[in-house]
């Protein structure tokens, strides 16, 4: 099951790559087939015209073999960075009743939960389906020692909840299509 994860921010300085790299380790191990998809790597306008891109026709290619999808994404404001929302709203049907699951990250107490509740919105007209689990990467900075290893042990527990949760909504929607 290919399970891309999106990487919601092209800042300098992020802290949010050592989320997504362990949310990825962890979907390797769950037997996703995943991979990062960065937003500094998909940094155009989304217009009538965007297809006509090549990075927007790579992500068109990686979104319509998905069979779910998981956001990364800071939490900047109260709300997801600019980047982010360009890269979704480049598509449209290819994320068609796929489920997404979503993980905040900050560098406060609440990891990153206001910026995911306004995701659910865009989701939902997006035509995807959010989960209910969410991961919540708190105090960031402290969270990852200087090799990307998670210092916080009850996070497997987490993302594991959260995996089998995506999973089993893949699964469920993949059957319902092909009926």
């Amino acid at each position: 099951m290919y399970v891309p994860i999106i990487l919601g921010t092209a800042r300098e300085g992020r802290y949010s790559d050592k989320a997504a790299e362990f949310v990825l380790g962890e979907a390797v191990k769950a037997g996703l087939e995943s991979e990062i998809l960065d937003a500094r790597d998909y940094r155009i306008i989304a217009t009538d015209k965007t297809l006509a891109y090549p990075e927007a026709k790579r992500l068109a290619e990686k979104m319509s073999k998905a069979e779910a999808l998981i956001i990364v994404t800071p939490e900047y404001n109260h709300g997801y960075p600019g980047e982010l929302k360009m890269m979704l709203d480049m598509l449209y049907g290819e994320y068609d009743r796929k489920p997404v699951g979503l993980c905040g990250v900050s560098m406060g107490g609440l990891g990153g939960a206001r910026c995911v509740e306004q995701l659910r919105l865009v989701i939902a007209e997006l035509h995807m389906v959010s989960i209910r689990e969410a991961l919540y990467f708190s105090g960031v900075r402290q969270l990852f020692d200087d090799k990307g290893t998670i210092k916080d042990n009850a996070y497997y527990a987490r993302v594991k909840t959260f995996l089998d949760e995506l999973i089993w909504y893949a699964q469920a929607l993949k059957k319902a299509k092909e009926e």
